[in-house]
């Protein structure tokens, strides 16, 4: 099971580029107190591109592995976030392309016993629906749906993270967010094509 321990993400740009530079030198405890800090934020990332708690776990699993095995590669200490977050998205494409036959099933986009998730048919409903319609998006599209606008990266990072173009980036989340919207609204349209049929 994934740990939710904080550490080096509230951390000061300084302290935490003193960390990588001793992570880089084979200190693993300061690799470790960064990991600590960036795993909340890297498995919620991954688990919302997935759409899956296990996979997700596995895929910050992997992330993590790999960056300790490549730290010394990291050039920029200081954006070691965006690093991470490029070896979790990498590690989520890998995943769903492993297991793409196996995406049946549906996840909801949020947790149902989330804190501050009223409990009530219309807010449940309407998460379910969103869920779903997130969940028929590419892991790309869902990507960089996420980096922007649940890990708050500013897009020049997000393009870093995902290993592409800023412009492609631009241009992959606005039709991120036009297929997201075109099967939100499909799925409101369809409501009323049942009606009229049986009429």
């Amino acid at each position: 099971m994934v740990s939710t321990a904080s550490g080096a993400r509230g951390m000061d740009h300084v302290g935490q580029q003193e960390l990588v530079a001793r992570a880089q030198r084979g200190d693993h405890e300061a690799f470790c107190t960064i990991a600590r800090g960036a795993l909340p934020h890297l498995y919620t990332t991954a688990r919302l591109i997935l759409r899956d708690s296990e996979r997700a776990e596995d895929a910050t699993q992997e992330a993590l592995i790999a960056a300790w095995r490549d730290i010394r590669g990291l050039r920029d200490p200081s954006r070691v976030n965006a690093w991470l977050h490029r070896l979790v998205v990498r590690s989520c494409y890998r995943l769903a392309e492993r297991e793409r036959r196996h995406m049946a099933r549906i996840f909801p986009i949020l947790d149902a016993d989330a804190p501050g998730v009223a409990d009530n048919a219309g807010l449940i409903a309407e998460r379910d629906r969103i869920g779903w319609a997130f969940r028929e998006l590419t892991p790309q599209q869902r990507a960089i749906l996420v980096l922007v606008y649940y890990a708050d990266l500013p897009l020049a990072e997000a393009a870093a993270a995902l290993d592409i173009p800023l412009g492609t980036a631009k241009s992959r989340l606005h039709r991120a967010c036009r297929a997201l919207r075109a099967v939100l609204e499909a799925d409101e349209r369809q409501p009323l094509a049942v009606s009229e049929a049986i009429r």
